[in-house]
């Protein structure tokens, strides 16, 4: 997807991608969406099913980005707010992010 200078690519990754809060494992993944947007790092959308969403509770936040949509996210009971966000209806250019879920820090394994 492409709009005045402004690109979004989105590519299915299988790097090994792991998201420990507080010494807690939160999401680990081998097939996670990557995401790459003008003027932006590299994004890891994880699959809903590897991420433990019981540990997640929903926030009030919401964002709207003019290329991708509007984004719902979640916080952890004990720690970050707004620690993921997901695109329950994205734009038609990134359809495939539907309900992935993204963090703002991942660690990438072997």
């Amino acid at each position: 997807m492409s709009t005045q200078g402004h690109r979004i690519e989105i590519e299915q990754g299988t790097a090994h991608v792991r998201v420990v809060v507080n010494g807690q494992l939160l999401a680990e993944s081998r097939r996670p969406l990557l995401l790459r947007e003008t003027g932006c790092p590299v994004r890891y959308y994880l699959p809903p099913e590897d991420v433990r969403t019981e540990l997640l509770t929903p926030s009030a936040t919401r964002t709207v980005c003019p290329f991708k949509g509007t984004a719902s996210y979640w916080s952890l009971a004990q720690g970050p707010e707004d620690l993921v966000w997901a695109y329950p209806e994205p734009h038609a250019g990134v359809a495939e992010i539907k309900d992935h879920l993204c963090f703002y820090e991942v660690q990438l394994g072997e």
